[in-house]
């Protein structure tokens, strides 16, 4: 049921996202709609002001007051669910329609980035060449490879030493022996 799950704009009162969001996250949890309403979401950006007196405060700013984000499938009772919370106006669409986000859309506001399944085509141990930036061409041993695949750190020998250098994953290739 999952994979028709999109996200949808609802409109609250100004001031009632968190109240809004908070009450979404009960229901579901009290109706038992888990499998149909994934997940609810406030952007945030945090903004870093300076004041007057030189004093610099960092704060979590909502990105579109007024407004919750919700993944969920569309069926007449997770709409009127989600609709009938105190401190919604309704969705954004035209009429009554709801009209989802698109993926563009989504990856846009960074709601969610689309999950990537990473290979990797080598090991530790393997030799490997440099491919970008200013060490291009330099070839290594890969010593480490990080958790989430998206950092590695190759060890190479610069002025006689050996040096270790953290790289992203997509900058380096298998040497060609």
């Amino acid at each position: 049921m999952t994979e028709t799950a999109k996200w949808y704009v609802v409109h609250t009162y100004s001031g009632y996202e968190n109240t809004v969001k908070a009450t979404i996250e009960k229901t579901v949890e009290s109706r038992h709609l888990q499998n149909q309403i994934l997940a609810v979401s406030i952007p945030l950006e945090t903004v870093t002001e300076i004041t007057e007196s030189g004093v610099s405060k960092t704060f979590d700013r909502k990105v579109y007051p007024g407004y919750v984000l919700v993944k969920m499938v569309m069926t007449d009772e997770t709409w009127h669910v989600v609709r009938n919370i105190s401190g919604v106006t309704g969705f954004v669409g035209p009429g009554s329609k709801p009209t989802a986000l698109s993926d563009a859309e989504v990856a846009a506001m960074g709601i969610e980035t689309p999950e990537t399944k990473e290979v990797v085509s080598f090991k530790v141990g393997d030799t490997v060449e440099i491919k970008d930036g200013a060490l291009k061409g330099t070839k290594g041993t890969l010593k480490e490879i990080s958790e989430d695949l998206k950092k590695v750190t190759v060890i190479a020998n610069m002025f006689g030493r050996d040096t270790p250098f953290e790289l992203d994953a997509k900058d380096i290739k298998l040497a060609e022996e």
